[in-house]
């Protein structure tokens, strides 16, 4: 009779039967089997489902902070104004390096930013921005109005005055295809664990 066609009372009996010894060692042997397959299941999971990747930098403060590992996923996703996303991007030593910026605009909309008064428009709309640090007056290479091509977004930081983002042509509009993931939550340290919005 296969292993899977035993009842429970048929198992029991067997492992009774067993020494002491083989006992511990049919036991070993289930505990070890266990902790594989929980093994092989978390390496598929953080391999293809969900990523961990630490926040380096000021530029998203105060919503994400340095030191802050967020969980990062790109499964069934597709770009939206409002979310919090990390990218790949390029930077001027040729070091690719993961960015986390929001997402501002995607393609077919119109940016512009009025740098004196601090506020940013999206198709002409002013955005309520209620998680940006303060009014955005630092321009770097910006100039407006400009529209998100295809394929694309524009970024910027929460902490607008301290983030090179969409408005440098460093960087400049993000192709969907170098999004790594949204970031959904913050899971690192302890006391910071949280859904990101």
């Amino acid at each position: 009779m296969s292993k899977s066609k035993k009842t429970k009372a048929q198992e029991k009996a067997e492992r009774e039967a067993l020494s002491p010894a083989e006992r511990g060692r049919r036991e070993l042997y289930d505990w070890i089997e266990s902790l594989m397959v929980a093994l092989i299941f978390c390496v598929i999971l953080f391999s293809f489902v969900l990523r961990l990747i630490n926040v380096s930098g000021p530029s998203m403060n105060p919503t994400l902070y340095e030191g802050n590992k967020m969980l990062v996923s790109d499964l069934f996703y597709k770009p939206k104004a409002g979310d919090v996303v990390v990218f790949k991007n390029v930077d001027d030593n040729n070091e690719e390096k993961a960015l986390v910026k929001r997402v501002i605009a995607t393609e077919g909309q119109e940016i512009n930013i009025d740098f004196e008064h601090g506020i940013v428009y999206v198709d002409g709309q002013p955005l309520e921005e209620e998680y940006a640090a303060e009014p955005i007056h630092n321009k770097l290479d910006f100039i407006g109005p400009k529209t998100v091509p295809e394929g694309c977004v524009f970024v910027l930081g929460d902490n607008r005055n301290s983030s090179r983002d969409s408005r440098a042509r460093s960087i400049g509009m993000v192709d969907e295809r170098l999004i790594i993931g949204r970031v959904y939550a913050v899971v690192y340290p302890i006391d910071a664990i949280r859904w990101v919005k």
